[in-house]
């Protein structure tokens, strides 16, 4: 079968190109795990500087990644001639001040989700960005898992012709009446980084970058545990952060979607997508919604004439890394960071920006405000 997908048909890593010289904000548990160790596998990139503002801790990570320059303040950073792209690796609250001084100094941006916890913040560095002429990147790197990228390109290829309908479940064990102190900042809705937000910006960016972009949409948004408590300490905490999201409603192709997003499920978790269209249907599961080592997604399909689904193995072209014992979840962000050195390599721009994040960050905003009102909304 042929494939649509320019991304997906290049199966060697990008190269013939300049190095391309990174500087972190921030060495925090994702960003040692994640970025740090991703970039590792990638020749394209090379970490040059960091900044935290637990100097120590800056101070071990350039240890353990080989990160040439330790600077004291963000500003450094992103003004260090030996630094092309600052990645804010912060915690969401911390994110604005980062962002702000890398477009200042006209440094390519990538910042984690989300952007910042409110629109309005997001929408002004949005602004900023564009009139500094400055690229942006966000974090959400699910679109450019294997498999969703096959899914992609199924479709785009006609596999199961016009589509109907789009049905999402995502579901964590995370996130419920008890949890690790490493997820205590989940309880706080300024942080705008519950179960809801985190899991379901991942998750919905893929979706929609595959699909389509609602046009309408309804929402019920609750929170069923009002008191947590931190396992590791007995504190008990009040919270009316959403712990579950029912989205539905059209697309812009006129097909029909909904999306369950859910928090504290003890057995049966991970992510399941449902594709139907006039001339078939397509399913892609995933046993996990982070994705642990070897957890890749799985896709099966079928034809109107077929009998059954059937499953649907991912070509070896749509896998781009070496061999690692890293988890799939962090993987996809390779995939993101090698999309990015293509597109400089190219020209193009094909990774997701911070105009994705606030688009996302106002639907999930309009979803609560559907909850609230009972009210369809047209976006």
């Amino acid at each position: 079968m042929s494939t649509s997908s320019t991304i997906a048909n290049s199966s060697a890593p990008s190269a013939n190109h300049t190095i391309i010289r990174v500087g972190l904000i921030g060495v925090g548990n994702w960003a040692l795990n994640g970025p740090a160790r991703v970039l590792s596998l990638l020749p394209q990139y090379e970490m040059a500087a960091v900044y935290s503002q637990r100097h120590d801790a800056a101070l071990s990570a350039a240890d353990t990644f080989g990160i040439r320059h330790v600077v004291g303040s963000i500003d450094e950073l992103v003004f260090h001639p030996d630094v092309d792209i600052v990645l804010v690796l912060t915690t969401g609250p911390q994110h604005e001040e980062a962002v702000r001084a890398a477009i200042a100094a006209g440094k390519t941006v990538y910042c984690e989700w989300p952007l910042t916890p409110d629109s309005k913040t997001s929408a002004e560095l949005v602004d900023l960005a564009a009139k500094a002429g400055v690229q942006t990147i966000l974090g959400t790197q699910r679109r450019f898992a294997p498999g969703l990228r096959y899914l992609k390109d199924l479709l785009g290829d006609g596999y199961v012709g016009r589509v109907r309908s789009v049905r999402m479940h995502v579901t964590v064990s995370s996130f419920g009446k008890n949890r690790n102190k490493a997820i205590r900042w989940s309880a706080f809705p300024e942080n705008f980084m519950g179960v809801t937000s985190i899991f379901g910006a991942h998750l919905m960016d893929p979706l929609f970058s595959i699909v389509g972009r609602p046009t309408e949409i309804s929402a019920v948004s609750v929170n069923q545990w009002p008191e947590i408590t931190i396992i590791e300490t007995g504190e008990e905490i009040s919270t009316k952060v959403p712990d579950q999201l029912l989205l539905q409603g059209i697309l812009a192709s006129g097909a029909v979607f909904a999306v369950h997003i859910e928090g504290g499920k003890h057995h049966g978790t991970g992510v399941q997508i449902d594709i139907t269209g006039d001339d078939g249907d397509l399913q892609i599961t995933n046993t996990s919604a982070f994705g642990g080592v070897g957890e890749e997604y799985k896709l099966f399909g079928a034809r109107v004439a077929d009998s059954k689904m059937a499953p649907l193995g991912v070509p070896a072209s749509y896998y781009w890394l070496p061999p690692s014992d890293l988890p799939s979840g962090v993987l996809e962000l390779a995939d993101l960071f090698e999309v990015h050195a293509r597109d400089l390599a190219s020209g193009s721009r094909t990774v997701p920006s911070f105009e994705d994040a606030l688009f996302m960050q106002q639907l999930l905003e309009q979803a609560a405000v559907s909850s609230a009102s009972g009210h369809r909304i047209k976006l």
